[in-house]
């Protein structure tokens, strides 16, 4: 029971303590913590921190031969400078906005398609390949394509036309085989 009421009293004394300082030192410790940070917000944080490690520290204050304010100032500038140095180690948050590409989600089912059909192109005949080659890499029309490979442009057509559905066969498989395969 001596304990509980040694402890209220300690409470008490640590409380007003603290009341004291903030009376005291609160409004040019606020006014030093504005200053460095620029900010009343971020400054009354630093100012309510900088009590709570008062009061956490109130023996250590009590007994100090020294200035409590200078030890309040030297607690405040420290927490901004740590502040400080946590946001410069942070990388710098960017809001989303309209503007901003959103984050693509996995993208790995792309990258094993795209290789499924690398894939399943180089299984097709020289020809073929030159024929898609040139119409869908490319970009170039029945004409141009049937022009640069030297070919006439009813060969182009047909070309293009059976390398398609044997890409259509060979994928086809390869999502058979792949359906196979547990995850």
């Amino acid at each position: 029971m001596a304990r509980l009421f040694a402890r209220a009293r300690a409470t008490s004394r640590d409380e007003a303590l603290v009341r004291s300082l903030y009376e005291e030192h609160g409004k040019a410790l606020l006014a030093y913590a504005v200053r460095l940070t620029g900010d009343r917000a971020a400054a009354e944080d630093v100012v309510q921190e900088t009590l709570v490690r008062a009061w956490r520290h109130a023996d250590a204050l009590l007994d100090k031969e020294g200035s409590v304010r200078a030890w309040l100032f030297t607690v405040a500038r420290n927490l901004i400078v740590d502040k400080v140095r946590a946001k410069a180690a942070r990388p710098t948050e960017v809001a989303e906005s309209p503007t901003t590409v959103p984050v693509s989600r996995d993208h790995s089912q792309r990258v094993v398609d795209s290789m499924s059909v690398l894939a399943a192109i180089e299984g097709l005949s020289e020809d073929h390949r030159r024929v898609l080659l040139e119409i869908y890499f490319r970009d170039r029309s029945v004409a141009e394509a049937a022009a640069e490979l030297g070919i006439a442009p009813g060969t182009v057509k047909s070309r293009s036309h059976y390398a398609l559905q044997a890409l259509r066969v060979a994928m086809a498989g390869r999502r058979g085989a792949l359906e196979g395969v547990s995850a």
